[in-house]
C-alpha cells in the first residue's frame, strides 16, 4: 500500500482562549478550544487532475473505461469560467453532473468502521504554557474510547450507543430539509446540501447523491503509544479541569492516526471495502493533534478527508476515506460557544468529500473567513463556515443531530459561464443564508 508523509496545513487556526492560570500544585481549569482545519497534501498533480477532466469532457462526460480511470469512484467533471477571476476551472465532483439539468440518482456505498481507542496516558493537568502533565503506571491512566459501547455518561439510553446513534443520523437516515421556507426533499443532510447548492441547474424532482447502502463493520483497535518524541496519545481528564464535562477525550497525532487508518483501508480492501466506496472510520471523543499531543498547542483537528493512490504511480487508482470524531464531551466549540457535538465534524468532512474527493479541485483564492486565516484556492465547501451550525434535525429515534452550515458551489466560483450571479437556493451562497454575496474578490494573503 502506497504510503505518505502527512503535513500540517499552513492555515490552522490558532487555539482559542486557552490562557491559562499561573502553574501551582493544583490541577489548572482549561478554557475549551476550537477546533482546526487540516488539509493532507492532494494525491494528484494539478496537471494530472486537469488532464482527467479534458479526458471525461471529451467523452461527453462519461468516465473513463473500467480500470483506467484514477478514481473509480461516482463522480463528474466540471469546467467553468468564474465570475470572480474570469478564470476557468475544473475538478471532479461525486454523483452525476449537476450543472445539465440531469435526472436520476446516484447512489455511493459507504462503510462504518468504529474505531476503538485505547490509551495507556492519562493528562491530569495543564501548566500556562499549554502543556500536558502525563501520567503513566496506573490502572487509571488507561482510558478506552469505544463507540461500540454504551456511553451513559455523555448520552442517555435509548441514545447512549455511538454508533447506532450514528447510523440513525440524517447522514445516511432521511429527514424533511426546509430551507428558508423552500422543502428541498426527504432526504440526507448532505443530499439536502447538494440539491440546494445546484438548485438551479438540477432537475429537482430527481437529482440526488445518495450515500447507500450503509454497512457497518466490526470494529477495529488502535493501541495508542504512550507519547514520545512528538507522536503517541493520551486521554485528557476532562472533568478534573472542566466543570462539567462528561468524560475524557483522547488526544492522538494524525500520522499515528492515519498510519492506522491506511494499514487497516488494506486489510478491509479484502472484505468489500473498495475505491467505488466510501469508507468513515468513526472515532468517539478522540480529537488529532497536529503534532506532540502533550501540548495544547497542537490540539486538534476533528477529522479530514483524503484520496490514498491504492494503484501504482504509473497507473494510480484512488481510495477516498475520511477519519472523524463523533464528539459528546463537548470540549471544542463554534462561533457561538456551543458545544460541537456528533455529527457537526462528519457533516463538514463528507460535504467536503462529495465536492473535492481529491482535494484538489482549484477556486478562485478565498479566505480571511472560517477556519482560514490566510488565503486557500480549493473547493473545500465547509472550510469557510468552520464554527457556524446548520438548522439541526431531530430524528425519529428522538435524538437531536447538530450539522455544520455549508458554502454552496457559487460562493467559490461566482456567476459561472456568464450567468446568475448564484445558482443556489434562493440565489443564497450558502445552506443556512450565512453567505448572501460570493466570496469576492481574489484573496491576497
Amino acid at each position: 500500500m502506497v504510503r505518505k508523509t502527512l503535513i500540517l496545513a499552513c492555515a490552522l487556526l490558532t487555539v482559542c482562549s486557552l490562557t491559562l492560570p499561573v502553574a501551582s500544585q493544583e490541577k489548572a481549569s482549561i478554557p475549551r478550544p476550537k477546533l482546526r482545519s487540516y488539509h493532507p497534501p492532494s494525491p494528484i498533480s494539478p496537471e494530472a487532475l486537469n488532464q482527467m477532466v479534458r479526458d471525461e469532457l471529451n467523452s461527453e462526460g462519461l468516465a473513463a473505461p473500467q480500470g483506467t480511470n484514477p478514481l473509480p469512484l461516482a463522480h463528474w467533471s466540471f469546467s467553468v469560467s468564474s465570475g470572480r477571476d474570469g478564470n476557468s476551472y475544473s475538478g471532479v465532483i461525486v454523483g452525476k453532473s449537476a450543472l445539465s439539468n440531469t435526472s436520476g440518482s446516484t447512489s455511493v456505498p459507504a462503510e462504518i468502521i468504529p474505531v476503538i481507542v485505547k490509551t495507556v496516558a492519562l493528562g491530569t493537568a495543564v501548566d500556562n504554557n499549554l502543556n500536558i502533565t502525563v501520567e503513566t503506571g496506573k490502572s487509571g491512566d488507561k482510558t478506552i474510547f469505544d463507540p461500540t459501547h454504551a456511553d451513559n455518561a455523555c448520552l442517555a439510553s435509548p441514545n447512549n450507543i455511538p454508533t447506532k446513534v450514528f447510523a440513525q443520523s440524517p447522514l445516511f437516515q432521511t429527514a424533511d430539509f426546509n430551507f428558508g421556507g423552500t422543502d428541498v426533499g426527504t432526504t440526507q443532510s448532505t443530499d439536502a446540501y447538494q440539491r440546494a447548492s445546484f438548485w438551479n441547474t438540477i432537475n429537482q424532482s430527481q437529482y440526488h447523491v445518495l450515500l447507500s447502502p450503509v454497512k457497518t463493520f466490526p470494529a477495529v483497535t488502535l493501541m495508542v503509544p504512550t507519547p514520545k518524541n512528538g507522536v503517541g496519545g493520551l486521554a485528557l481528564d476532562l472533568p478534573t479541569l472542566i466543570p462539567g464535562i462528561c468524560g475524557r477525550i483522547g488526544l492522538v497525532d494524525i500520522e499515528t492516526i492515519d498510519n492506522f487508518v491506511q494499514t487497516e483501508l488494506g486489510i478491509l480492501s479484502a472484505h468489500g471495502v473498495k475505491p467505488t466506496n466510501f469508507p468513515m472510520f468513526m472515532f468517539y471523543n478522540t480529537a488529532f493533534t497536529g503534532g506532540d499531543p502533550t501540548s495544547l498547542l497542537n490540539c486538534c483537528a476533528g477529522g479530514y478527508h483524503f484520496a490514498l493512490n491504492v494503484g501504482t504511480q504509473a497507473n494510480p487508482v484512488f481510495q477516498t476515506y475520511s477519519p472523524f470524531d463523533f464528539d459528546t464531551t463537548g470540549f471544542f466549540i463554534n462561533d457561538t460557544g456551543s458545544g460541537v457535538l456528533d455529527t457537526e465534524i462528519v457533516s463538514h468532512e463528507a460535504a467536503e468529500w462529495m465536492n473535492d474527493p481529491l482535494g484538489s479541485n482549484p477556486t478562485p483564492a478565498w479566505g480571511h473567513v472560517g477556519q482560514v486565516s490566510g488565503c486557500q484556492g480549493n473547493l473545500e465547501v465547509a472550510d469557510p463556515l468552520s464554527g457556524l451550525e446548520a438548522q439541526r434535525i431531530a430524528m425519529s429515534n428522538g435524538f437531536t443531530y447538530h450539522l455544520q452550515e455549508l458554502a454552496f458551489f457559487s460562493w467559490f466560483y461566482g456567476a459561472i459561464n456568464g450567468g446568475a450571479p448564484s445558482i443556489g437556493l434562493h440565489g443564497w451562497f450558502s445552506d443556512n443564508a450565512s453567505f448572501l454575496t460570493n466570496a469576492g474578490p481574489v484573496c491576497t494573503p
